[in-house]
């Protein structure tokens, strides 16, 4: 498994608050030291025309098969790593790269609606991340913080998000055997103390470091 350097990516159920630990890095890095690399954050699906796509078809508008979704994923990942100033080039020049969501939540989300070879065999090309953080929380949990959102997700339900959560703990020690470092983060604590363990596992990286 090849791993992209100056790359993170943070994964977790759906209401683990990846999202928001994401914006709250932004403005850590934005507070911190002048000399610190550039930071991108971004996040999968993306904002291109694929991930526009996705993003509806997870709101059921339009259905579309499994099948066609882990497609979709793996098109949308490929150009947001391999496009002109994607993920990849930043990362090569120096910029750490922060993503929320990425390979894992295929392998999981798409693991348990169409099977593991299709999702496995779409994403073997794709570098692994230097630092994966996920987010740990019980799914009972993470659907209430989801309560006030006017409509749910086509995965936002408590079975599949208790299966997502085992697929996870099942998928980290892979990731760790193939020289990932892998960080648990309780997300049930409160979004401060989250974001200060997040801050502690990000600036262990080399690029944070002055390592070469």
């Amino acid at each position: 498994m090849e791993i992209l350097a100056n790359f993170a990516v943070f994964e977790g159920g759906d209401g683990s608050g990846t999202s928001t630990q994401l914006a709250l890095l932004g403005e850590q890095f934005a507070r911190s030291r002048p000399h610190n690399p550039a930071f991108f954050p971004t996040a999968e699906p993306t904002a291109g025309a694929i991930g526009r796509l996705i993003r509806t078809a997870l709101k059921n508008d339009p259905p579309l098969r499994p099948d066609t979704l882990a497609r979709l994923f793996a098109a949308d990942r490929g150009e947001h790593l391999y496009a002109p100033d994607g993920v990849v080039e930043r990362c090569k020049r120096g910029e750490l790269a922060v993503c929320d969501r990425y390979v894992p939540s295929s392998l999981v989300y798409q693991g348990i609606e169409c099977g593991e070879t299709l999702p496995r065999g779409l994403n073997s090309p794709f570098p692994a991340p230097e630092l994966l953080l996920f987010f740990d929380l019980d799914p009972h949990i993470a659907l209430e913080r989801l309560r006030s959102r006017p409509s749910l997700e086509i995965y936002e339900r408590l079975e599949f998000q208790k299966k997502v959560r085992e697929r996870y703990h099942a998928l980290l020690g892979e990731y760790r055997g193939a020289g990932v470092r892998v960080e648990i983060v309780d997300a049930s604590q409160s979004v401060e103390n989250v974001a200060a363990e997040v801050w502690r596992h990000i600036a262990k990286m080399p690029i944070l470091r002055g390592e070469e």
